[in-house]
């Protein structure tokens, strides 16, 4: 595993996987990175369980104009699905190392497809063969 923080590396928008914790410090406006700005303003690749943990966020719940903005901004995600050959790959991560479902599923879409992985929770993918970028924050 490799970590790079997002400042220093050159991105390319279909290189990389976002998990929630990203999608959810940018839309609250904690990123600091104009390079992550760019990626999110536009199309961004995201695993179907972020789509589902990111809308599943309380505060929408609360704030229905907060949900309307949250759904446009997930709409320019491109978001993949869960697939045999993923829950495949989620089978063997969650046999070999203690990874909760819903980040396990996360990796091995990132490893299925071949992406980076865009985390600040570098811990819940240390032991998968993904290379990890991290992204400063206020």
């Amino acid at each position: 595993m490799k970590i790079k923080m997002i400042g220093i590396v050159i991105l390319i928008n279909d290189k990389f996987l976002f998990d929630t914790n990203i999608i959810i410090y940018y839309f609250n406006g904690i990123t600091i990175d104009n390079k992550i700005d760019q990626l999110l303003k536009e199309s961004f690749n995201i695993s179907i369980i972020t789509k589902i943990e990111f809308l599943s966020w309380q505060k929408l719940r609360e704030d229905k104009a907060l949900e309307q903005k949250a759904l446009a901004f997930i709409s320019h995600a491109n978001v993949y699905e869960l697939t045999d050959e993923i829950a495949n790959k989620v089978i063997d991560i969650r046999q070999k190392y203690k990874v909760k479902t819903p980040d396990a599923i996360i990796g091995a879409t990132a490893l299925v497809y071949g992406f980076d992985m865009v985390t600040n929770n570098v811990d819940d993918f240390k032991n998968l063969d993904l290379e990890i970028v991290s992204v400063d924050l206020k």
